[in-house]
């Protein structure tokens, strides 16, 4: 279940899709190509600032709870949807050098060449109905603008920058 970075990058990443389900820019699938992703970033904005502002209250104040548990609501959305995540955050912090044009997605069947623009606006899937990509995963990679949304670039094991 994980994908390593490698190749012209400043610090190589090893990602585990697994943990992305407890990710809050995980997107649903069904929304991801709609346009309702800016409300959910400014939504998760507005919680991130929210949850800053307690923690500065709470460390002069009293001690926050620690392990705030997933509500039922989100555990029953979790176990029935399919859900996408951005990568370009990844790729940044990998910092790509400046002369690479180009990336090798190494799959299942064989190598995809894409270019370091089209990696940056890209979801991968890591969640179907609810259960990770064990067959053909551990990530399905989508294209932002929704032009292979029926033929995902499937099975990416290495994602090297050349």
């Amino acid at each position: 279940m994980i994908i390593q970075m490698k190749g012209k990058i400043k610090f190589p990443i090893t990602l585990d899709a697994s943990v992305w389900i407890f990710d809050d820019r995980k997107v649903i699938l069904e929304d991801a190509f709609t346009g309702q992703k800016e409300e959910v970033e400014d939504e998760s904005y507005k919680k991130t600032a929210q949850m800053f502002d307690q923690e500065v209250y709470f460390q002069s104040k009293i001690k926050p709870p620690v392990n705030k548990s997933i509500n039922r609501f989100e555990r029953e959305k979790i176990l029935k949807h399919s859900f996408v995540m951005p990568i370009e955050s990844f790729i940044r912090a990998a910092e790509p050098e400046a002369d690479v044009e180009h990336v090798r997605l190494k799959t299942n069947e064989d190598d995809v060449i894409i270019t370091l623009e089209q990696l940056l606006n890209t979801y991968f899937l890591f969640s179907l109905n609810g259960k990770p990509l064990k067959e053909d995963g551990p990530v399905h990679l989508y294209f932002k603008d929704g032009s292979n949304k029926d033929t995902p670039i499937k099975g990416i094991k290495e994602i090297i920058f050349e």
